[in-house]
Formats: C-alpha cells, structure tokens, sequence
C-alpha cells in the first residue's frame, strides 16, 4: 500500500481532519457517558436493577470488557457502521457503570474534578500532539503500569479494601493515565500522518472510533483516579 505523499501545508489539513474526527467521536462517547450516568442516578427503580442484583451487574461489567476487546481487536472486520453502534453502546453501559459515583460524592465535587481532568487531559494531549520526542518507548512501560493497575485495584477490592491502598493506586493511576493520553494523541497523530491514499469513508471511520476509545478510556480512568484524591464525599 502506498501511503500519501503531500506538501507540508496538506499533510497538516489531514492531520487535523483526522484528529477532530476522533475527538468528536471521543466527545460524543464522554457525553453519552455522562448523560446516561446522571439518568441511572435519580432513577431508584434503574439503580435497584443494576446494583441489586449482582448478576446485572457483573454482566454489565463482562459486557463492557467484550465491547472494549471487540471494537479494538476485530474493527478490521466489521463496518464503520458497526463500530460506532459499539462505541455508543459501550459508552452507554458504562455511564450506567459510573452512575454510582453520584451516591459517593457530591455533585459539586464530580464537577470540579470534571474539569481538572479536562485540564490536565488537554494539557496532555496538546503535549502528545506537539512533542518532537518519539514517545514509542515509553508504550510498554505505560502498558505494564496499567496492567499493575488493574490487577491492585481488583486485589484491594476484594480481599485488602484498604482506603490508603486505594489513594496510592490513584496516585499511580494518574501518572500511568497522563503518560497514556500523550502517547496515544502521538499514535493518532502518527495514524493521520499514515493514511493510505484513497481511504475511504467507512475506513476513516473506524479509525477515528478506535483512536476515540483509547482516549475516551484515557480520559474516563483519569477522571475515577482524579476523584478518588480530590472528590468530596456525599453527606
């Protein structure tokens, strides 16, 4: 496949074409998140539902992962149609997830580390966008940092439910979800600059879906890691 060959001045218009797709795509995934958590929220019979009842919940929760897993593993075979029906379901069931944030803190709070997070998500991504540093190697560093992650929050769920070990993994989180967000907006930058020439629509689509989840779970676990340290607790 041969890929596009253009002056300075064109290959910036398709980066930017590029970017702004995945970002609205992220965007709209952060929207309906958002909608639908606050829904789920002031809604007893739905929360009753999903909290209640342990199989729900935990089939919600597989139900995600099979989302997250399908979208980036089998994009390549399936319509850009398709892929986005994913995202926006995928993003769905996790506002229904996050809905529980709202019976933990306070609404003040989950708006004021809204927008820390946008700030420092912003901050990153600009950096990740506009860096002359090949951020390449720091992948697999970031990758292991994220399964330690994962495998310390499921063991302090379980058997720890310490509060101080919940504070360190937020700590960490934030440092592995910051590094993330810069090296991702570099690998879409590098995905733009890259295009084959001729791409189609449906193409171009995925894409700018699967460029949209990694940054859309960037910007969603920062936001959990963020208030976990400076959320205030409901009364």
């Amino acid at each position: 496949m041969q890929t596009i060959s253009v002056p300075r001045e064109q290959a910036q218009v398709l980066i930017n074409e590029f970017v702004r797709s995945v970002y609205n795509w992220m965007a709209v995934g952060l929207v309906l998140t958002g909608v639908v958590a606050f829904y789920v929220a002031h809604s007893e019979t739905l929360l009753r539902f999903i909290f209640g009842n342990k199989l729900v919940f935990w089939g919600l929760i597989i139900g995600q992962l099979a989302l997250v897993f399908t979208i980036s593993g089998r994009v390549d075979r399936m319509s850009g149609q398709t892929a986005a029906m994913l995202f926006v379901l995928y993003s769905s069931l996790n506002g229904a997830i996050l809905s529980s944030i709202f019976l933990v803190f306070s609404g003040a709070s989950i708006a004021r580390v809204f927008f820390i997070c946008a700030g420092t998500f912003a901050v990153c991504s600009v950096y990740g966008m506009t860096t002359r540093r090949d951020l390449t190697s720091l992948g697999g560093f970031l990758f292991m940092g994220l399964v330690g992650i994962i495998l310390a929050s499921v063991v302090n769920m379980i058997f720890i439910r310490s509060g101080a070990m919940t504070m360190i993994i937020s700590y960490i989180g934030v440092l592995v979800f910051v590094g993330l967000t810069a090296y991702d907006t570099q690998r879409i930058k590098r995905m733009a600059l890259s295009r084959p020439a001729g791409l189609d629509q449906d193409v171009e689509r995925k894409g700018a879906i699967v460029g949209a989840l990694s940054l859309y779970l960037n910007f969603i676990n920062l936001f959990i890691m963020l208030l976990h340290i400076f959320g205030g607790q409901r009364e």
